[in-house]
């Protein structure tokens, strides 16, 4: 499995968000709390996605984190309004390579995938069928996450919400592959969009930020955990955060998007 946060509010040091809390993600990277029998520790790689106005900024390794000594130096001075970070811990067999690290990006968006596609890649074969033979060829990697980010782009491309394409994934393909861990989050720098599908998420609701995250990186009593098998969706940008959170498949369409 993997760890991953997401953030929307006002301008904040990256480095802020992802390496300095208590328990943040680096912390994490080592010494994870809530892996649910997915793997012990997250050293395959990392990625952290930022917004520079409309256009997402990666920096991906497929090192662990805590390996990187120029990464504090990088993110101390960049100040974003919108995150998306990931530690990996890639599944056996699938490869342990830089562009197999989440955040996935195409123009606004960043993608994360935290947890696994049961029977990858016979399971899910039918819907990889149904994309175009150009994004299939132009994976960032042959792995279940890439797989899952090129569906919910398809999705994105053809007029579906960040709400309803990542919904509408996660129920898809957790029909043809039963038990799969399906933590997905999507952000455009202006909304926020995150699954709890057989694996751990919790919210930080603020007087002006939203963040999402698989873990708590402090002991604040506002986090809240989000149930299993629900969708929550959050905006931060611009005046106060709102937040609403949905039974995945009995949400209703086209409200929150």
């Amino acid at each position: 499995m993997c760890r991953h946060l997401g953030y929307l509010g006002p301008a904040v040091s990256v480095a802020g968000l992802v390496l300095e809390p208590q328990h943040s993600l680096l912390r994490q990277s080592w010494a994870p709390a809530d892996m649910r029998g997915g793997g012990t520790i997250n050293a395959d790689g990392f990625g952290v996605g930022w917004f520079a106005g409309d256009r997402a900024v990666v920096y991906r390794r497929a090192s662990p984190m805590w390996t990187d000594t120029a990464l504090p130096g990088l993110l101390k001075p960049v100040q974003a309004t919108g995150v998306l970070a990931a530690v990996r811990s890639a599944t056996v067999g699938m490869p342990v390579v830089e562009t197999a690290a989440a955040p996935f990006t195409d123009g606004e968006w960043l993608f994360s995938h935290n947890g696994v596609v049961r029977g990858w890649p016979s399971s899910i074969a039918s819907l990889a069928a149904g994309l175009p033979v150009t994004d299939l060829m132009t994976l960032d990697a042959p792995t279940d996450a890439a797989l899952l980010w090129a569906l919910v782009r398809a999705r994105l491309r053809d007029g579906q919400g960040p709400c309803d394409a990542v919904a509408n994934t996660v129920l898809e393909v957790a029909e043809l592959a039963p038990d799969s861990r399906l933590n997905l989050m999507l952000t455009d720098g202006r909304t926020l969009v995150a699954t709890a599908w057989t694996h751990s998420l919790v919210t930080l609701v603020t007087e002006d930020s939203v963040v999402f995250a698989s873990e708590p990186w402090d002991t604040d009593p506002r986090w809240t955990p989000v149930p299993d098998h629900h969708i929550v969706t959050a905006t931060a940008i611009p005046g106060p955060p709102s937040l609403a959170v949905h039974p995945l498949g009995a949400r209703p369409k086209g409200n929150h998007d």
